[in-house]
């Protein structure tokens, strides 16, 4: 059946500059990171993201060991690309990144420049695309040398593989490197990727700073805690919960103490009249730095709630105010070895 987006898909969405780039990003972002791989039926993940470009959102986010099993988000967004999306192609941001493991021995793994082009390559083949728009380091690796790393970044832009280039989880003093080492090569840092949320806000003290001064993009990941700050968990752990069985989510997070913030911020939510989830993400991009938020989704109508955070973003200074009081750091950042690093 041929797929025709909707005509107002534009009319719907919020698009925020990217740095001081010329790229534009829908508000919130759509990341591929669960629910896309083999183990998901794909006439769900169609829809997903069928009804997401119809809500305006142009950004899907992957990386090469999405899925499971590792390439599987790649290589199901690819089919459904050439099935639904070819002839959008100029309209759609599609991104990913490698620094993890992929494959076993050496070269798979980490920040070398060449784990970092041979995963590109794979990565283009899995998605059957020319080009990705962006292309990221997905950690910082502390034992290869950036400027290698960095350069890989560059090559990638110059052999046409990549339009733009960024980094994920990475501290301030190493972002402000990078961009410093990626300017001299003449490929500009477009944007940085950290985890960030009302329960981990790990990038404010000094990152976004620096993004603001290197005119760096910020799309933050994990919005949402993980599920945490949605309405899963508010009675307890559901048997079909990420924290129920084991993964990148665990038990151990889901506290007497963090419970109790995740209520009152439930209540502060009901109140502004949205969902936990709505307003967590729109708190997110509250401050202009940040510009976009990327979301999960495992159905569509996951999906049409969380886009309808941008119908109500703004926040009274008392609204603020109470959000200070809970939302404060509750251990829950799985990324902190690279972006402390």
């Amino acid at each position: 059946m041929t797929y025709v987006a909707a005509s107002d898909r534009y009319e719907q969405m919020q698009y925020n500059r990217s740095g001081r780039s010329g790229l534009l990003l829908p508000a919130i972002s759509l990341g591929l990171w669960q629910n896309f791989g083999h183990d998901r039926p794909l006439d769900t993940s169609r829809a997903i993201l069928r009804r997401a470009f119809d809500l305006g959102v142009t950004h899907f986010d992957l990386a090469n060991n999405y899925g499971p099993p590792y390439g599987s988000a790649e290589e199901n967004f690819g089919r459904l690309f050439r099935a639904y999306f070819a002839s959008y192609r100029d309209e759609l941001i599609v991104s990913t990144k490698a620094g993890y493991d992929m494959w076993p021995g050496p070269y798979g793994d980490w920040g070398s420049r060449k784990y970092l082009l041979s995963s590109l390559d794979d990565s283009l083949r899995r998605m059957r695309l020319e080009y990705v728009d962006i292309f990221y380091s997905h950690r910082f690796d502390p034992d290869t040398p950036l400027e290698e790393t960095m350069g890989a970044l560059d090559t990638a832009v110059r052999q046409g593989k990549a339009l733009y280039v960024g980094i994920s989880s990475y501290s301030a003093q190493r972002t402000r490197k990078a961009a410093a080492i990626l300017r001299r090569l003449g490929t500009p840092l477009l944007i940085h990727q950290p985890s960030y949320s009302m329960l981990n806000r790990w990038i404010e003290p000094e990152l976004l700073d620096i993004l603001g001064q290197e005119g760096i993009g910020c799309i933050v990941f994990s919005p949402l805690a993980q599920g945490l700050l949605t309405d899963r968990y508010l009675k307890g752990v559901p048997e079909d919960s990420r924290a129920s069985h084991p993964g990148s989510f665990s038990r151990e997070m889901l506290t007497d103490e963090t419970l109790a913030k995740v209520r009152a911020l439930h209540q502060l939510a009901q109140r502004r009249g949205q969902t936990l989830a709505q307003m967590a993400l729109a708190w997110t991009l509250r401050d202009p730095r940040v510009t976009s938020a990327l979301v999960g989704a495992s159905s569509v109508a996951q999906l049409e709630q969380n886009v309808a955070a941008i119908d109500k973003l703004g926040f009274t200074p008392e609204e603020l105010s109470e959000v200070d009081r809970y939302a404060t750091d509750s251990g829950i950042n799985l990324w902190a070895d690279s972006s402390l690093a």
